[in-house]
C-alpha cells in the first residue's frame, strides 16, 4: 500500500496559500472554486479535463456541476482537512481551466468568454 504524507496546513498557511490562488476561498473546511462556463458543452469539457487531471495527480475532488457552471471543492479526505496535496491540485486545475493561447498565436481561442 502506498504512504501518503499529507502536510496539513495551517490557518496561517492556508491563508499565503489563498493569495496564490485568485478565485478560490475556504468554505466549510474545503478548498473551493466556481468556474463559469459558456454553457453545457463547455462545462462537461471542464469537468473532464479537471477529472483527468486529478486521475493523473491520483487526488480526487468533489465537483458540482450546473447549466454554465462547474464547483470544485477540495480536502484531503483521509485526513478530512485541507492539505498540500489540495492546493498542488488546485494550482493545477487552474493551469488546465484558465488555459488561452497567448498573444501572437496561431490559435485564435474560443470566440466566447470561455471560463471565469
Amino acid at each position: 500500500m502506498e504512504k501518503h504524507n499529507d502536510v496539513v496546513l495551517s490557518q496561517a498557511d492556508l491563508e499565503k496559500e489563498l493569495k496564490t490562488l485568485p478565485g478560490w476561498e475556504v468554505r466549510d473546511g474545503w478548498l473551493r472554486r466556481k468556474y463559469v462556463t459558456p454553457g453545457w458543452p463547455h462545462t462537461m469539457l471542464l469537468a473532464n479535463a479537471i477529472a483527468y487531471v486529478a486521475e493523473a495527480a491520483y487526488h480526487h475532488p468533489d465537483l458540482e456541476l450546473g447549466y454554465a457552471q462547474v464547483v470544485v471543492k477540495l480536502q484531503t479526505h483521509r485526513v478530512k482537512a485541507i492539505s498540500d496535496s489540495d492546493i498542488a491540485l488546485a494550482k493545477a486545475i487552474d493551469r488546465v481551466a484558465m488555459w488561452k493561447p497567448e498573444d501572437g498565436s496561431p490559435l485564435t481561442g474560443y470566440p466566447k468568454t470561455w471560463v471565469k
